[in-house]
Parts: structure tokens; sequence; C-alpha cells
């Protein structure tokens, strides 16, 4: 079923036939570069185990994003809710198979995604947590409008890794 719509993306579940095309992304060291940790096969099993209980609980999580010509799976995106700032945020995050880089998709996504947070789940406010050193993950949240509010340290596998905290207001925001 398909959640949200695009010119030439929609963006749909995670289903258990998804496992192959979430192995491409999260077992490739160049898409998790800013994780520094490639997930194991149990990992990914766990990642899309936790995304189909976020939609049972909140309805939504990270989607599969799907491009319509192919059918092909491009990537994932969606939205996430976030607490490591000292308070409960709605988060936009994405993530897409290498190959499939610099095609504007996770833009499209991205953006489609801050639509329906703003529209559907009428949040007045979305952020997007990214890495100092993810240059490319800060040209999508700039982008669809976002600005960088604060620069705060999230600790993952034990690694101090800067991050920036992009945001934007519906208020803000002119579609």
């Amino acid at each position: 079923m398909k959640i949200i719509e695009t010119e030439r993306l929609y963006l749909r579940e995670l289903n258990e036939n998804d496992y192959k095309d979430l192995c491409e992304i999260l077992q490739d060291k160049n898409v998790m570069y800013s994780w520094e940790h490639v997930f194991s096969d149990e990992e990914i099993k766990d990642w899309l185990n936790k995304q189909r209980e976020r939609y049972k609980e909140y309805g939504f999580g990270f989607w599969a994003v799907i491009e319509k010509i192919s059918q092909e799976l491009v990537g994932q995106c969606g939205l996430m809710l976030q607490d490591d700032i000292g308070r409960e945020y709605i988060e936009i995050s994405y993530m897409l198979k290498q190959k499939f880089w610099h095609n504007g998709f996770a833009t499209e996504a991205a953006n489609a995604c801050k639509n329906y947070a703003f529209n559907v789940l009428n949040v007045s406010e979305v952020y997007s947590t990214i890495r100092v050193n993810n240059i490319s993950s800060q040209k999508v949240a700039e982008r669809i409008g976002m600005k960088i509010d604060n620069v705060f340290l999230k600790y993952y596998k034990n690694i101090e890794m800067p991050h920036y905290l992009y945001s934007i207001k519906r208020d803000n925001c002119v579609e």
C-alpha cells in the first residue's frame, strides 16, 4: 500500500521481501560511512522488525522508497520519533542504495516526508540529525528548506559523533 506518492517515487511500508534490498543498503560501507558501522544479517532483521513495530505504534517509520518506472527499491526514507536532544521530536531520515545517489531521489522522498509530517501528522516542526561529515545529507536537508539549529554529540557503538540538528517549522514552509 502506497503511503506517499511523488512524481517519480512512492513510499510504502517495508516488509520481509525487502530484506535483500536492506542488506544492499545497510551492509554497504559507503552508504553507512557516517554510522561507522555496517549491519550484520541479524541486525538487519532487527532493523526490519523495529520498523514494523514503529508502523503499529506510531503509524510511521522508515518506508521503502520505490522508483515508479522500474519498481525497484532505491532506498528507505521516513519519519522517526527521536529523543536524543533532551526531548522527543519527529526526524526525517533517509538512506539510499549507492547506485541511486545523485538522482534527486533523497530530496524528493525527504520533501514528501516533510509534507506528510506537516499535513497528515499535523506536527509543527520536523528535524534531521546529520553527522557533520555527511555533506550529501546536509545538502538534502537544505534543499527541503531545513536550517541548522544546533550541534550536539551522539554516541553510537561507543563512538562520539558530532551531529548538526536541522529543522524546519510548518509556518516557515511554503508549499
